[in-house]
């Protein structure tokens, strides 16, 4: 189904291993020059993309492999998080029963932006008859951008060397990194309704490492940061990190 400032469908490409009833396959957006779509946190603006998979045939679940993305001003003085041009979401899908056919059906809601937003619904169907798969160069280089995890402390040349409190109500995060590169942090809280902020580097930082700091803002009602699961996504480079942390 196409809309303006966007196409997608789902092609028939990727990896999978029969054993254990896991296969990959990917979803393609297409834009077009100067609109963009947004990551599953869309930053200080925008809208995440909500898939429904529930009317699918034989799939026990499908996981969405994201890519890492790229910042930008969202022209409100914050910045957004999303992928322009293309972008290719591996799907990684695990079968109720090997031996049978499998039905992957998804309903998409997004959005494309240029200076406005427009909303999208879309669905899309692709039938696996069989265990027969074709390998896809576009599937395997966008499977090289999905962040990869990692732990504070990793010995990578680009990692987060440390994650503490500044005070009540911020947070400050030391990245290492090999060379002067440009690097961004996002931050994410342990449930869709949590909307921390982009956080920001600080200059000067301090010898060594780039420091981030964000504002425990956008809580949900109730919560309470202390002991929050929360992921941290490094990017750098052609290279890019997911790190799982519990803030004290």
């Amino acid at each position: 189904m196409r809309r303006r400032g966007s196409g997608m469908d789902i092609p028939r490409s990727g990896c999978w291993r029969a054993r254990v009833a896991v296969r990959c396959y990917s979803g393609a957006f297409q834009l077009q020059p100067g609109w963009k779509t947004y990551w599953r946190t869309p930053g200080d603006s925008g809208v995440p993309p909500r898939f429904d998979f529930s009317k699918s045939e034989n799939i026990e679940a499908v996981t969405i492999l994201w890519p890492a993305p790229t910042k930008f001003d969202d022209g409100a003085g914050g910045h957004s998080l999303g992928y322009k041009n293309q972008i290719v979401l591996p799907l990684r899908i695990v079968a109720k029963n090997a031996d049978k056919p499998v039905t992957l059906r998804a309903g998409i809601n997004y959005a494309v932006c240029e200076k406005l937003c427009i909303p999208v619904e879309a669905n899309a169907e692709l039938a696996f008859a069989s265990v027969a798969s074709t390998e896809d160069s576009a599937l395997f280089a966008a499977l090289d951008t999905v962040p990869k995890p990692a732990s504070i402390g990793d010995p990578n040349p680009l990692t987060i060397r440390d994650v503490k409190r500044d005070g009540k109500s911020s947070v400050l995060v030391d990245v290492a990194t090999p060379d002067a590169r440009e690097v961004s942090l996002f931050v994410e809280g342990p449930t869709p309704d949590w909307a921390l902020p982009v956080p920001t580097l600080l200059e000067p930082s301090p010898p060594g490492v780039k420091r981030f700091s964000f504002e425990l803002d956008g809580l949900p009602p109730g919560a309470k940061p202390e002991g929050a699961a929360l992921k941290l996504t490094l990017v750098g480079g052609d290279r890019a990190y997911e790190f799982n942390i519990n803030l004290n």
